[in-house]
């Protein structure tokens, strides 16, 4: 597959992914949602590798990139799914967008890559202050637990950065599909740890709408887009590929409105229109150009 095409393709999914977690956990509680999803990705995935004969790689790099995957799996969906329960889809997005500035500020110390430039800096503090006028919005959202499912979901976005900066650190070339796999591998039995530990039961009737987040979630969200991901990750650098995150908070804001009815504020605007110019300011013009180049080349293959 053409990096163009799995660019667009993850875009999509991630764009649809914030109002399909809400969906999911109607009803069922989000600490069965995200296991269901992860179990049927997991199986998924072994399925496929299967039929198309993938290996499951075992060297160092490969059991180390697992385990960075699947630990930053864990942890960012945990904290992204119990905070989803009291904001809006669509701000859930915006905050993922503050991924590239928290990969930027890791890919430096962890990475080896430049300091920090000047405009950069900017980048970083714009986006502060966009999340600080969203944190501002959280008492005008429904719901008394607002701000802390917004400090989640940040904790959950510092977690999935630092995860992307670890695997990238560690250069596994495994194949996409087995990446994915072996996450799953290692997250699943975490995540049914932590549904028994909330509650453990399984719901005794479930939504037809909440039904098909689950598997929607995980077939195209654990599995297609995983493996895409992983793709991308291989073939781009860690700040061009946070580059994703630019993009999806606009259409899952405009998609939570539209199919869930979800009133965004000024505020919530304001801050997400910050994040975007902080991420675009960050990024620069050279990030933009290697990604160019980088999809034209493989486009000529």
């Amino acid at each position: 597959m053409s990096v163009p095409i799995a660019y667009a393709t993850v875009i999509l999914i991630w764009s649809t992914t914030p109002l399909a977690i809400q969906w999911s956990a109607l009803g069922a509680g989000y600490a069965f949602a995200v296991m269901a999803r992860m179990v049927i990705g997991v199986a998924l995935a072994l399925v496929l590798m299967a039929l198309w004969r993938v290996g499951l790689p075992l060297h160092r790099r490969a059991r180390l990139s697992y385990v960075a995957g699947g630990l930053g799996t864990f942890g960012a969906m945990i904290c992204t799914y119990w905070g989803a329960q009291y904001i809006h889809s669509g701000l859930v997005s915006v905050l993922f967008g503050l991924t590239p500035l928290i990969t930027g500020v890791l890919a430096v110390f962890w990475l080896d890559e430049p300091a920090l430039r000047p405009a950069r800096l900017v980048g970083v503090l714009l986006g502060l202050a966009g999340l600080a006028v969203i944190f501002a919005t959280g008492g005008e959202m429904s719901g008394g637990h607002a701000v802390a499912g917004i400090a989640a979901l940040v904790l959950g976005v510092f977690i999935y950065s630092a995860s992307l900066v670890w695997i990238k650190r560690i250069g596994d070339d495994s194949p996409p599909l087995a990446t994915t796999a072996g996450t799953l591998l290692v997250s699943v039995p975490l995540f049914v740890l932590a549904w028994l530990s909330v509650d453990g039961t399984v719901p005794a009737t479930l939504s037809p709408r909440a039904g098909a987040a689950i598997v929607y979630l995980g077939v195209f969200g654990s599995v297609l887009g995983f493996a895409l991901y992983y793709y991308v990750i291989k073939h781009l650098d860690a700040s061009e590929v946070a580059l994703i995150t630019l993009v999806t908070p606009v259409l899952a804001l405009l998609l939570g409105r539209a199919a869930n009815g979800e009133a965004v504020g000024l505020r919530v605007w304001a801050g997400a229109g910050l994040i975007s110019l902080g991420l675009a300011i960050h990024q620069g013009r050279e990030s933009w150009r290697k990604v160019a180049v980088a999809m034209t080349e493989r486009r000529r293959r």
